[in-house]
């Protein structure tokens, strides 16, 4: 499966399918119905994928939409929620992260005025779309990925402190402004 192979199931998932649920079923079909290589390479095009975004800048922008509350297991998760936008807002999120104040749903989570008030569906993250090609494969998944998948250190990057201020309006001032993180 190819780059464009996998953005075409994604984004279809979406056309198909109104909710996360929905659309992980929807994918969990359309990947049984493939050659197992296929399946496998569905897999390692979202690893890779996610690699692009697994930046600590990524993970900054990600932890001011959450109000402080993006983990490495929420980060991760948030990667998928981002792969599940589209190839279009993934890649504009790829070459700033602060490209996320223009989604609507991330618009939406501010404007509820902190993550206290949203729903547990509201949250940016989509856990079930690590879960999908397993679901498909017939077999071991993780252990024919094992020598495919590299395990991911450290994000790439200049680390600093993510709850600071000016920190936050020198490299996400829009979606600092956005969720009132800068003076």
């Amino acid at each position: 499966m190819d780059l464009n192979s996998f953005w075409a199931l994604v984004e279809s998932s979406a056309v198909e399918a109104s909710d996360q649920d929905e659309r992980l079923e929807w994918l969990t079909a359309a990947l049984a119905g493939l050659p197992p290589a296929e399946v496998v390479e569905f897999a390692v095009r979202l690893d890779e994928l996610r690699r692009r975004v697994d930046t600590w800048a990524h993970w900054h922008a990600a932890d001011v939409i959450c109000g402080g509350l993006c983990s490495d297991d929420g980060f991760f998760y948030f990667q998928a929620w981002l792969v599940g936008q589209g190839r279009s807002v993934f890649e504009a999120v790829v070459a700033s992260p602060d490209a996320l104040a223009d989604l609507p749903h991330v618009r939406l989570l501010a404007s509820r005025g902190g993550v206290h008030a949203w729903a547990d569906e509201d949250w940016p993250d989509w856990e079930g779309l690590d879960y999908v090609a397993a679901e498909a494969f017939d077999g071991d998944l993780d252990a024919v990925l094992a020598s495919r998948v590299l395990a991911s250190p450290d994000p790439p990057g200049e680390q600093w402190d993510f709850a600071d201020p000016a920190e936050i309006s020198a490299r996400i001032p829009r979606l600092g402004a956005l969720f009132g993180k800068v003076a």
